[in-house]
């Protein structure tokens, strides 16, 4: 099935317990199904963004809609996810905080590198 290209779609690592737990999460808040989800592993539907599957592996995408089209990465999805989300705003205004983002990109990395450690009880590498 192509990808939704009409709202903004996360794309995630379906294989990671982690990711899944956190897009559960993401729905419960999602309300108004503002975001389309997707784990990057379904590659008909990640196809249509041409986000090479190394990038797709290491980190989640927030991939919007044109006109805006941008594509965000990692923990600089965070804050856009967050507008997205009803009542959940405000909760973005946080990552202005001086030294917040560069914090929460070293936190993402520091968890995306050891996702199937915390997850699943051993390490891959």
């Amino acid at each position: 099935m192509p990808a939704d290209r009409t709202r903004p779609t996360l794309v995630y690592d379906g294989d990671c317990g982690f990711c899944r737990r956190s897009v559960d999460l993401l729905r419960r808040w999602d309300r108004e199904h503002r975001i389309a989800v997707v784990p990057f592993q379904d590659q008909a539907s990640v196809a249509a963004f041409g986000i090479p599957l190394p990038a797709l592996a290491a980190a989640m995408h927030l991939v919007l809609p044109p006109p805006d089209g941008r594509v965000l990465a990692g923990a600089d999805a965070a804050p856009e996810i967050l507008r997205l989300l009803p009542g959940k705003r405000w909760l973005a205004r946080g990552f202005r905080i001086p030294g917040v983002m560069p914090l929460a990109r070293r936190v993402y990395a520091w968890i995306a590198r050891r996702r199937r450690c915390l997850v699943r009880g051993y390490r891959v590498d």
